[in-house]
């Protein structure tokens, strides 16, 4: 099995032998978040749903068994789930949260599974903090610290809370690049981003959730 990171490189090869790719992203996810609340009060974690765009889900359906035509059911795409959760670990699953300022942790996502609907993937999953955590300010923001893959908040119901009645959930847009960062943008194809690069903070979608 292919893994992800395999995944994107081939589909950057292929974009750019088209000529049809000259800047970053080129991956495009649009996500729905739950933010998750135990009773006490505490945030537990995550809930994702990431929806990428139809040429990367076509070219990772790739040799992947199943009985129906254009048709894919949870069983039949369970391994390339794990194969996707597995590859995202080096990424921090592209997810990072702060109580208070203070950074958390993540643990390994549980719950996972892959949904092919309307020509695309969408992998579900939740990621467990590794220890619960409670603060007035909860800021949980979502980006690709390379920015080769670009996250966009749904358009319906982008993000909920459950089971923190008393909270108040908002969200803000990454905002639009400057001519500086366009520039900057249209450089990485030939100089990438590492892991370790802080430069697609700027570019993160932010949840914020403040409690009483």
């Amino acid at each position: 099995m292919l893994r992800l990171l395999h995944l994107l490189s081939v589909l950057t090869a292929l974009a750019l032998g088209a000529g049809s790719a000259r800047a970053h992203p080129h991956v495009w996810v649009t996500f729905h978040s739950e933010i998750l609340y135990a009773a006490d009060g505490s945030m537990t974690g995550v809930r994702h749903a990431w929806t990428f765009d139809d040429m990367f889900s076509a070219y990772a359906l790739q040799g992947i068994p199943h009985g129906k035509k254009g048709q894919y059911t949870r069983e039949e795409l369970a391994s390339l789930a794990q194969t996707n959760v597995e590859s995202l670990k080096e990424y921090g699953y592209f997810t990072f949260a702060r109580a208070d300022g203070k950074k958390l942790r993540f643990s390994d996502p549980v719950d996972y599974w892959l949904e092919y609907k309307n020509a695309t993937l969408t992998l579900h999953f939740t990621l467990p903090l590794k220890e619960a955590a409670t603060a007035k300010a909860m800021q949980i923001e979502v980006y690709d610290p390379t920015i080769f893959v670009d996250f966009e908040f749904a358009k319906d119901k982008p993000v909920t809370l459950s089971g923190a009645p008393q909270c108040l959930l908002t969200y803000d847009l990454p905002h639009q690049p400057t001519p500086a960062e366009q520039l900057r943008l249209s450089q990485l194809d030939s100089n990438p981003l590492g892991i370790s690069s802080t430069y697609g903070e700027i570019f993160a979608n932010k949840i914020l959730v403040k409690c009483p």
